[in-house]
C-alpha cells in the first residue's frame, strides 16, 4: 500500500543506550519507508518536527533527557519548530509525570510505541520491514538486537519495569537482519539486549546464544561478531568454545559483575557470589587465555562498608580487567533498593568511583604497556585530526580503547581493517603505525 509523502521535516534525537539507538533506526527506517524526511541529531537542522528518544536509566541519563525536551520545548514557543514529540525508556517510565510537567510537548510514546509515533507523524507501519532500518554508526558496524526486555530483578534496576519481561527474537529473524546489515557493508555486528546470557529460554525453553552466534559467525562476509552485557548468573559456558573455535566472534567478553562483596550481591539480587564470579572469570581466561575482560560496576550500593569497598579495590587489582567502567548507586524508584537507607554520603561515593578508576587507570596503561611492540589488526573508525582512529578485537566503539595512527604515515580507507605494530602507549590509547611484515 502506497502511503503520502508528507512535506514535513523531522529531526530524531537519540539519547541513552546502544539499545535506545536501533530504536532509533528502526523509526528512522520506517519513517523512509513512507516517504517522511528524517534527519538525526542535527543541530541546524531547519526541521519542523523533533523526536527524543529518551533514556530513564539513572539520574545523570534522565536529567539530561529532562533538559534536552525542554531545550526543544522553549525552541518551539520561539516558533522555530512547530512540535515536540517525546518517546522511550524516560516517557515509558513517567508520562503521567513529565504530561502534567512539561505540558508543551505535543504527545509521549513509551518505549513500545513505534507504530503509534509512525502513524502520528503521517505514516503506516509495515511490521514486513524486518532489518530495515537507517544507520546511524559509521558503514562498517552496526549494532543488533536480539532480544527486549530482562527476567532479572536486580535490585537497583528499574529496566525490567520500563522494558518489561525478557523477549527474544527469533534466531532466523537476526540471521537476516545480520545478513542484510553485512550486504550493505558492515563488516563488524555488536549483539545487544539488556541480557545475553538468558536469550532463547523464553521463546525455546532453552540456552540459544551459542547456536545463534554460530549461526551469525557463519554468514560470509562478517569480519567480527561482538557480544555486550553477558549477565554472570547461569551463564552459557557453551559460548566460550564457540568463541574460541570461531575467528570472526571477537574475544571480548562484557560480564557487568557489579560487584565482589557477598553481602552486596546478595543485596543486590544478583544470583551469583564472589566465589562464583572468581570461577567464572577464571573459566574464561582459562578457555581464551587471551580474552579482553570486561566489566562494569556500582560503588556506594547501600550498606557498602569500608571494608566491602576494600574487597572491590583488591578484586579489581587481582583479576587485572582489560576494560572497565563504574557508577556511583543512585536510588531509583520501584526498585527493591530504593526501599533501603542510601547511607553512603554522596561525597564518599564519588571518592570510592575515583578510587576505581585511578585503580584501573594504572592496570590499563600496564596491560597496554605490555602491547608495545606487537602487531594488531584494526578497523579504522575514523580519521580525525592528525589521526586514523582504529579499534582492535578487543575494543568496542566509544567505551573503549583506540588505536591512532598518524595521518603522515600513509593514506587508509575509513572501515578497512590493517594491520598496526604498537609504538607507544598511553592510559586508554595506542599509537602505531602500519606494519609491513
Amino acid at each position: 500500500m502506497k502511503t503520502k509523502s508528507t512535506n514535513k521535516k523531522i529531526n530524531l534525537i537519540s539519547l541513552g543506550c546502544s539499545k535506545n539507538l536501533v530504536d532509533s533506526e528502526v523509526l528512522m527506517g520506517q519513517l523512509n519507508s513512507n516517504n517522511i524526511e528524517v534527519t538525526f541529531e542535527k543541530d541546524d537542522s531547519k526541521a519542523d518536527v523533533v523526536v527524543i528518544n529518551t533514556c530513564g536509566f539513572i539520574h545523570d541519563a534522565k536529567q539530561e533527557s529532562i533538559d534536552t525536551i525542554l531545550d526543544f520545548v522553549e525552541a518551539k514557543k520561539n516558533g522555530l519548530i512547530e512540535k515536540v514529540y517525546v518517546m522511550g525508556c524516560l516517557s515509558e517510565r513517567y508520562k503521567k509525570d513529565l504530561q502534567n510537567e512539561i505540558e508543551d510537548v505535543d504527545s509521549y510514546f513509551g518505549v513500545n510505541d513505534i507504530s503509534k509515533i509512525v502513524a502520528e507523524l503521517g505514516g503506516q507501519y509495515r511490521k514486513e520491514l524486518v532489518g530495515e532500518r537507517v544507520l546511524t554508526t559509521p558503514s562498517h558496524f552496526a549494532y543488533l538486537k536480539i532480544a527486549e526486555g530482562c527476567d532479572r530483578r536486580c535490585s537497583f534496576c528499574a529496566i525490567p519495569f520500563i522494558r518489561g519481561k525478557h523477549i527474544s527474537r527469533p534466531v532466523d529473524e537476526i540471521v537476516v537482519e545480520a545478513q542484510k546489515l553485512v550486504d550493505r557493508g558492515v563488516k563488524e555486528i555488536i549483539l545487544i539486549s539488556q541480557d545475553l546470557s538468558y536469550y532463547g529460554l523464553d521463546l525455546y525453553k532453552k540456552n540459544m546464544l551459542a547456536e545463534l552466534i554460530g549461526r551469525l559467525s557463519s554468514i560470509q562476509g562478517l569480519k567480527w561478531l561482538r557480544l555486550h552485557y553477558l549477565y554472570p548468573y547461569a551463564f552459557p559456558m557453551e559460548v566460550l568454545d564457540i568463541m574460541k573455535e570461531r575467528e570472526n566472534i571477537c574475544n571480548y567478553v562484557d560480564m557487568p559483575v557489579q560487584h565482589i562483596s557477598d553481602k552486596i550481591l546478595k543485596s543486590m539480587k544478583r544470583g551469583h557470589n564472589q566465589t562464583d564470579t572468581y570461577r567464572l572469570l577464571e573459566k574464561v581466561k582459562n578457555t581464551i587465555p587471551d580474552a579482553a575482560l570486561r566489566t562494569t560496576l556500582i560503588t556506594g550500593y547501600p550498606g557498602e562498608s569500608e571494608k566491602d569497598f576494600q574487597q572491590l579495590l583488591d578484586f579489581i587489582s587481582e583479576v587485572r580487567f582489560e576494560r572497565l567502567g563504574v557508577f556511583a548507586y543512585s536510588p531509583e524508584e520501584d526498585t527493591a533498593a530504593f526501599k533501603l537507607e542510601d547511607d553512603v554520603p554522596d561525597e564518599v561515593k564519588q571518592e570510592r568511583v575515583e578510587a576505581i578508576m585511578d585503580l584501573q587507570q594504572g592496570i590499563s596503561l600496564q596491560l597496554n604497556n605490555e602491547k608495545v611492540g606487537k602487531v594488531f589488526k584494526t578497523l579504522i573508525d575514523r580519521k580525525e585530526g592528525d589521526y586514523f582512529v582504529g579499534r582492535t578485537e578487543y575494543d568496542s566503539p566509544e567505551v573503549d580503547n583506540e588505536v591512532l595512527i598518524s595521518t603522515n604515515n600513509s593514506e587508509i580507507d575509513v572501515g578497512s581493517f590493517v594491520d598496526v605494530k604498537v609504538s607507544k602507549a598511553d592510559y586508554f590509547d595506542l599509537f602505531g603505525t602500519i606494519s609491513q611484515k
